[in-house]
């Protein structure tokens, strides 16, 4: 939800992004916009989305089916940029961003989802083999 200045100038290294389509937490909706700008600047990049998967769907001790965090807060309807000297504003409002803004929204959801963790481990694996040339 956040865009810093030079968030393209990234080391010259792969970037593989994994999030679940149900994260209501951090969408990943948000990380593609992000991923595009990446690309288009000539970075190696993929993001993977897997259908059903919450936020921290590769975490075996969160709850099945994913469950409401009541306290936890998140900045998924927040627009933020960096401006000078580091500055995060709320791009709508145009005013440094807390969060008492009226963007933010409680109680996302975090859960495990068994198969999207799998599928993210079998991907890390066969990307890392091919990297580093392991058999």
């Amino acid at each position: 939800m956040t865009t810093f200045r030079s968030d393209t100038e990234v080391v010259d290294r792969p970037i593989r992004i994994f999030g679940g389509a149900s994260d209501d937490y951090n969408p990943i909706a948000a990380c593609k916009p992000y991923a595009a700008r990446l690309q288009a600047a000539g970075k190696d990049v993929v993001l993977t989305e897997y259908p059903n998967a919450p936020h921290s769907f590769d975490n075996p001790l969160g709850a099945q089916p994913a469950k409401v965090q009541p306290t936890f807060e998140s900045v998924r309807n927040c627009r933020i940029q960096e401006e000078d000297e580091g500055l995060l504003i709320n791009a709508e409002t145009k005013q440094p961003f807390t969060y008492k803004d009226a963007c933010i929204v409680h109680g996302p959801h975090t859960g495990y989802d068994p198969e999207a963790a799998q599928a993210a481990k079998e991907s890390v694996n066969t990307f890392f083999k091919s990297v580093f040339k392991l058999n």
